[in-house]
């Protein structure tokens, strides 16, 4: 009888896709809820960096993710109370996703992750 029953898959992905994953996988073990267009916004802010704000929801409205920058506007307040990114400053804001997701996104990229469950 097998002590553990081991899946074992291998995918190669695009950047697009590999950080859509990391931010889908953090916001699963936490727990937090969040929509297809609200991940593609955090993916591409994850790929693109830290930005201005109103300069990222044209961004995103040009990219078609949200249809106008008031609706990206209203999916990046939603994740900042979601704690999934972080806007910095007064007048002129920027934003960037939260350091505790620790996005890989430079170079190759290898997702090693290791789940369990245990049953006594």
């Amino acid at each position: 009888m097998a002590l553990v029953n081991k899946v074992d898959k291998r995918v190669r992905m695009d950047k697009r896709d590999i950080v859509r994953y990391q931010i889908m996988t953090y916001c699963f073990l936490n727990n937090i809820q969040i929509t297809e267009s609200d991940l593609d916004c955090l993916a591409e802010l994850g790929i693109i960096g830290e930005r201005e704000l109103t300069e990222f929801c044209m961004h995103v409205a040009e990219k078609s993710i949200f249809k106008t920058p008031q609706s990206a506007r209203n999916a990046i307040t939603k994740a900042e109370r979601k704690k999934l990114l972080i806007k910095i400053g007064k007048n002129r804001k920027t934003i960037r996703l939260a350091e505790d997701i620790k996005l890989q996104v430079e170079g190759t990229v290898l997702l090693d992750f290791k789940f369990v469950s245990v049953e006594s």
